[in-house]
């Protein structure tokens, strides 16, 4: 028997993604946990793939995990002790939440958060039903405004780890800044710097169609790896000395080593995503400590950074015109087929 969830009777199972490993995603049904007094239970109305999901070294070692983190939900059930949400609100939810008041999180570290670390959304966000447990409830679950549309709100977290990564490269007017990887993190790395009122976006990339994009949402130029050197070109652009932020997307050590190579004296690098574990980059420190270049790595997004995307996305941010592809829950394996292979800028499922 369900659980009763104001008029509605909440089912005991979902379907949903389960990655068991790259070569093997099912839609199965799982298990719905019984939400407690402080929980609530969401249905899923979108939820965008992430490209973070398509790092095989990365989901394998969660695996069996349930695809997409992305989502925005309408409530279905509030707990007793659930005062700030109601049934009928539609949300954003994080897959992780901070407790807010640890060491980590007063500092603003949410991501070392304990809580943070094992907080997270049940099943995941490719299902029709999720519970939200009360850490995430009370740290991390926003109500939409009406002015966001469902594909706007499944960017809320994307968006928001682009907003930690330019505060924490204090990217602002007049500077000028290289994109490395123009997937759809990097695009909204595009979007992020002209709204921030960058002098110079410079986009670079492999694939021509990723970099026309660029140009479209306002790059001023773009750089074609395959063809050209990415640092002698930074560097034709910007007098020969390089952009003073760099944000590295592609995981990989090579990315890196050129990012840092295209960074200015005194300018930041921003590590955007991970390389494995048994990977290690030789950072030139002679050349790190004369030009002063700061590394910086930023790794996903806390409360301060979700409501800050969730207000640029109140505000108009154009996210809508970066996904290329909309998709029934039942096409969603075909979906992480598209981003894997880098033939979909953003996928948004909806179970």
């Amino acid at each position: 028997m369900g659980v009763k969830g104001g008029a509605t009777t909440l089912p005991q199972t979902t379907p949903a993604v389960i990655f068991h490993s790259s070569h093997d995603l099912r839609l199965e049904d799982v298990a719905l946990p019984e939400p407690d007094d402080g929980d609530l239970v969401i249905r899923v109305r979108a939820c965008g793939l992430c490209p973070g999901e398509a790092m095989t070294w990365y989901m394998e070692r969660k695996a069996p995990i349930t695809l997409g983190h992305e989502p925005v939900g309408e409530i279905v059930y509030a707990g007793a002790r659930v005062s700030e949400f109601a049934i009928g609100d539609r949300v954003f939810v994080h897959h992780h939440a901070p407790c807010n008041t640890c060491r980590a999180c007063r500092r603003g570290d949410h991501v070392h958060c304990r809580t943070w670390r094992q907080s997270r959304l049940v099943p995941g966000g490719i299902a029709r039903y999720a519970v939200v447990p009360e850490e995430i409830v009370r740290g991390d679950t926003l109500v939409v405004p009406g002015e966001v549309s469902d594909d706007a709100a499944t960017f809320v977290e994307p968006l928001a780890c682009v907003v930690k990564s330019v505060q924490r490269a204090g990217l602002g007017r007049g500077d000028r800044v290289l994109i490395i990887g123009l997937g759809v993190m990097g695009l909204l790395h595009v979007l992020a710097a002209r709204r921030l009122g960058a002098e110079i976006v410079l986009g670079a990339d492999r694939l021509g169609p990723r970099l026309r994009v660029a140009n479209q949402l306002g790059a001023d130029a773009v750089i074609d790896v395959t063809g050209q050197s990415l640092v002698d070109a930074v560097r034709e652009r910007t007098e020969g000395r390089g952009a003073d932020i760099v944000i590295v997307g592609p995981g990989s050590v090579e990315a890196i080593d050129l990012g840092f190579r295209a960074t200015a004296p005194g300018g930041t690098l921003i590590i955007f995503t991970p390389v494995p574990p048994n990977q290690t980059w030789a950072m030139p420190v002679h050349e790190a400590f004369f030009n002063e270049v700061r590394v910086v790595p930023s790794y996903s997004a806390g409360p301060p950074h979700t409501r800050e995307a969730l207000q640029w996305l109140a505000e108009g941010f154009p996210v809508e015109s970066l996904i290329t592809h909309r998709l029934p829950m039942a096409q969603a394996i075909e979906g992480y087929r598209l981003v894997t292979e880098a033939e979909a800028l953003k996928v948004v499922v909806y179970p």
